[in-house]
């Protein structure tokens, strides 16, 4: 799985941004902004998911450190001051083919079932997201199965 998630970070192109903030166009900062859209969903942000969204940027980008924490900081401040999901998706839709989308969307899953379980507002963030970004219910549903059963899965430390 770890494979499937740097390929897609890396797919996606890095934008012009300075050295202090990630640019408002950068798709990595669309990417973590839908990611705290859908932690936050349930209206409770769990150390699980919080954690998640952290381990999957840093591993697909190698960012660590404060480049790490400026992505999670601006996508958090992004997500916070949007007015709606199509700022982000447009970005999203625009920069990845059909399979990078689909492999977006089993991302927003595996952030969703970090806690283990999936609350009826994160399905709804999911799901007006895939249809922002041209994935089909059937993707969609496919991509949730996938993700929960990889949450029924102990956890193996490296």
């Amino acid at each position: 799985m770890l494979d499937r998630l740097v390929t897609f970070f890396k797919a996606l192109p890095s934008g012009e941004g300075d050295k202090d903030h990630f640019s408002k166009n950068d798709p990595r900062l669309a990417a973590a902004a839908l990611l705290f859209h859908v932690m936050d969903a349930d209206g409770e942000r769990r150390k699980s998911e919080r954690k998640r969204v952290s381990q999957l940027i840093s591993e697909a980008y190698g960012l660590k450190g404060e480049a790490l924490k400026r992505l999670l900081d601006d996508g958090e401040q992004a997500d916070q001051e949007a007015v709606d999901l199509y700022s982000f998706t447009s970005i999203i839709k625009r920069n990845l083919d059909e399979e990078a989308r689909i492999r977006f969307i089993e991302l927003m899953w595996d952030v969703v079932y970090a806690d283990g379980t999936a609350h009826e507002l994160e399905d709804n963030v999911v799901w007006r997201v895939a249809e922002l970004i041209g994935v089909s219910t059937r993707d969609r549903v496919t991509m949730k199965q996938k993700a929960a059963e990889r949450a029924k899965q102990p956890v193996v430390e490296e």
